[in-house]
């Protein structure tokens, strides 16, 4: 943790980041959109300004917030991890409070060093204590695998880690704050709902209205909030810390980003994409046996992705049975030389079927003006899709109808639903179990107003505008992209000046290298996770410990470390803790 007299802290304030000033009183209506109340004033002292921490060799901390930020002279207290069992066999029980996570790992020798986010895990002294803390959990938003997971590891986490009692499970999205609707969750009630899709908790869209929320986080005197859901969620859980920090509670508020649409900016990838893209091959295989057992069969999926493609890109790469993926972020034309009409003909004629992946929101500039629904929104600000699915299909059957060229045999199929709302496969529970355990190290750590999630394969703490302020979308001129077009033989649809244009727009964030984890798999988070003992003697683990001289470990004073002699900035360490 960065004192807040730090020499380098440098509380910078940019023309995008000055408009975020303090939203604590704004509503949202029933269309999701949030509004200023009349006759309030905001207070000009809590603009949500980046708090930054400049290093050598243009080294840029994106710090997230701490109770002692606005809070003075709290109390700290020793982690009670040093006297977990779980944790007596790792090398390095605490995360060096000067650990940070490069953004961007593919860099030229000349490069600045570039933003970092502080490092997730367990700090040496924690702001709670065991029998203090009253925590509460929330889901909001659509449905996606792993909801549950999250939930129960939130709550082992919190009583198996740290001793906690009182946890609170929030019905029905945000507007279960104050219509009162809550849960007891313990460790027995919650041990087998991984085994469930979708969230016992109940979720819903819209909702927000800040000051009834903060006032009953205020009435039930809760100190810990996790927030579940995607960027939309993740906005109000900015609107509510600011709340919490305007009336100077000592209240860590944590967002958990879930989409399902992988759209989240700066993260690696959201929990439970992992598992759609595997559901989806179900889909695209019986589409393949569908076309390929008449002729002339044609298959049309349709996979969820409003703004981004990414699972229809990745389902489609991993199936191999693909002939086309068409997503948002690629435009396509269907008549004419070069286009899809065109591309189809040619694949019935050297395959005899072929099967197509289209992603919810591509195409809709197509789509006729008078079907079109693009002014339209859900309870979340959501633009509302005509069905691209349906609509493609048809067209493709009148076209080959009014050609009389062939005579074409179709089956579309629409496993929306069927996709986020199974369970989280194996690869997504382990990341869960990391996502939920980083964020209660943050929270027990006095962190606020953050959200958790691994940058290029480390777990950080993100501030939410980080997060909020734009989407991850699929670049099409990027070699992922590129090794699709290869896979499927497909063209890109694109001229050369749309292509030009995509070649000018700003950089992505830098995505996890190929071949590289989105997750670092730990044996004490397992220990941790399962609840059991290590079943090493007490000679076993200090055997283990001496092998590899770990890390020196930082002192803290008031709950604040003091940085190694000679080090400004450590680089992140290789040692495996979140």
């Amino acid at each position: 943790m960065e004192s807040a007299s730090n020499s380098f802290v440098s509380q910078k304030s940019y023309h995008t980041f000055g408009l975020r000033s303090s939203l604590s009183s704004i509503n949202a209506g029933a269309d999701g959109k949030f509004r200023f109340p009349l006759g309030r004033a905001m207070a000009p002292e809590l603009r949500n300004e980046p708090k930054l921490v400049h290093g050598e060799a243009g080294y840029v901390l994106e710090d997230v917030p701490h109770f002692v930020d606005y809070i003075p002279d709290l109390p700290t207290y020793p982690n009670p991890l040093q006297d977990n069992p779980a944790y007596s066999v790792v090398k390095q029980y605490f995360v060096n409070i000067d650990d940070t996570v490069a953004q961007k790992i593919v860099v030229h020798k000349s490069s600045p060093r570039g933003t970092h986010f502080r490092r997730a895990g367990p700090r040496q002294k924690v702001y709670f204590e065991s029998d203090e803390v009253h925590a509460c959990i929330v889901t909001c938003g659509g449905l996606c695998p792993g909801l549950n997971t999250v939930i129960r590891e939130l709550v082992c986490g919190l009583s198996h880690m740290y001793g906690v009692s009182r946890i609170l499970g929030i019905e029905g999205g945000y507007k279960g704050f104050y219509a009162r609707n809550t849960v007891h969750l313990t460790p027995k009630s919650v041990n087998d709902i991984h085994k469930r899709g979708g969230t016992i908790l109940g979720t819903s869209r819209g909702g927000h209205d800040t000051s009834k929320i903060v006032d009953s986080i205020q009435d039930r005197r809760i100190n810990q909030v996790y927030i579940i859901g995607g960027d939309g969620t993740q906005k109000g859980a900015s609107v509510i810390f600011q709340e919490i920090r305007r009336r100077g509670l000592k209240v860590s508020v944590v967002g958990i980003p879930k989409t399902i649409d992988n759209d989240i900016a700066v993260i690696d990838k959201s929990f439970g994409f992992d598992t759609a893209v595997e559901e989806a091959q179900r889909a695209i295989n019986a589409a393949h046996v569908e076309a390929g057992s008449v002729e002339h069969g044609i298959g049309v999926v349709k996979l969820m992705g409003r703004y981004s493609g990414f699972i229809a890109m990745y389902a489609t790469l991993a199936s191999r049975d693909v002939d086309c993926c068409l997503i948002p972020e690629s435009p396509f034309y269907l008549e004419g030389k070069g286009g899809l009409y065109e591309f189809i003909e040619k694949r019935l004629k050297e395959n005899g079927h072929m099967v197509l992946v289209v992603a919810e929101g591509a195409g809709q500039e197509l789509i006729a003006e008078s079907m079109r629904s693009m002014d339209h929104e859900d309870a979340s600000g959501n633009k509302l899709l005509l069905d691209i699915g349906l609509w493609l299909s048809q067209k493709i059957k009148d076209y080959f109808s009014s050609k009389k060229k062939m005579t074409i045999n179709l089956k579309y199929i629409d496993p929306t639903y069927m996709i986020r709302a199974i369970p989280s496969n194996a690869s997504d529970n382990v990341y869960c179990t990391l996502l939920a355990q980083s964020a209660v190290h943050g929270a027990m750590a006095g962190y606020t107003g953050f959200t958790v999630a691994p940058v290029n394969g480390r777990h950080a703490y993100i501030p939410f505008y980080r997060i909020t302020e734009t989407q991850n979308k699929v670049v099409i001129t990027d070699r992922m992209w590129a090794r699709l077009l290869s896979s499927t033989n497909q063209p890109s649809f694109l001229s050369q000046n749309a292509i030009e244009e995509a070649k000018k727009e700003e950089e992505p964030p830098t995505q996890l290298l190929e071949g590289e984890n989105s997750t670092n798999h730990h044996d004490e988070e397992l220990f941790s996770s399962a609840n059991q003992p290590n079943f090493l003697s007490h000679n076993a683990t200090e055997v283990a410990k001496k092998e590899e001289k770990p890390p020196t470990q930082l002192h803290e004073e008031n709950g604040v470390a003091n940085k190694p002699s000679g080090c400004c900035f450590r680089w992140c360490s290789s040692i495996s803790a979140m």
